[in-house]
């Protein structure tokens, strides 16, 4: 494998130190939705919007003083603030609570799109090399030409799997993200309708 590496070109470096932050976004995003999914509180976010709709407004707020939930916090957060402006407390809330769950998508968003670009850069870097030797003193060295091929196809195929392994847990946080940037806008769309407010739509 090492040695697989080092026939690589150039082009394998970069490489390596995208696919380390890749994994090392994969494994701290893991370890973040794993801590966010012990955070959730259902029952809690039930109990807030029953309070409400029963007009027990700080019964509420002191039900979810302390909620682990971003749902549930949000919804304290509005109810703090329903008498300025409700929307905009809640939105305001969620773009915070959402803030966290952003995180690292761009790198592996980034590692996608790059670690197939600098394959390519190897790829045409060592077809040079192959394609040089034929010109030169070397055509007698039929190993030499080969080995630029090689190196050529070394960092496609990385370049390929390191993107491919991106994509996957990509679109797991992105799935994960709006999931829950769903909840959140069903939650505050249902606090508003039980207090008389027109419905708000977090983007």
């Amino acid at each position: 494998m090492v040695s697989m590496f080092m026939k690589g070109g150039p082009a394998m470096w970069p490489l390596l130190i995208v696919s380390i932050a890749a994994m090392t976004t994969v494994i701290e995003r893991s370890l973040f939705v794993w801590r966010q999914k012990k955070k959730q509180q259902p029952e809690l976010v039930r109990t807030l919007l029953r309070r409400a709709e029963a007009g027990k407004l700080d019964e509420a707020i002191f039900l979810g003083r302390h909620a682990r939930d971003p749902v549930a916090r949000i919804l304290v957060y509005g109810l703090l603030h329903r008498d300025r402006a409700l929307s905009g407390a809640l939105l305001h809330s969620a773009s915070k609570e959402l803030k966290p769950f952003q995180k690292g998508l761009t790198v592996l968003d980034t590692t996608v799109t790059l670690s197939p670009l600098l394959g390519l850069f190897g790829t045409v870097t060592g077809m040079i090399r192959a394609f040089g030797l034929l010109g030169g003193q070397e055509m007698d060295a039929p190993a030499a030409i080969t080995g630029g091929i090689a190196e050529a196809l070394i960092a496609t195929a990385f370049g390929l799997c390191i993107a491919i392994l991106a994509l996957v847990p990509l679109n797991l946080l992105n799935s994960y993200y709006e999931r829950t940037k769903e909840e959140m806008e069903q939650a505050a769309t249902e606090l508003e309708v039980l207090l008389h407010e027109d419905p708000v739509h977090i983007s």
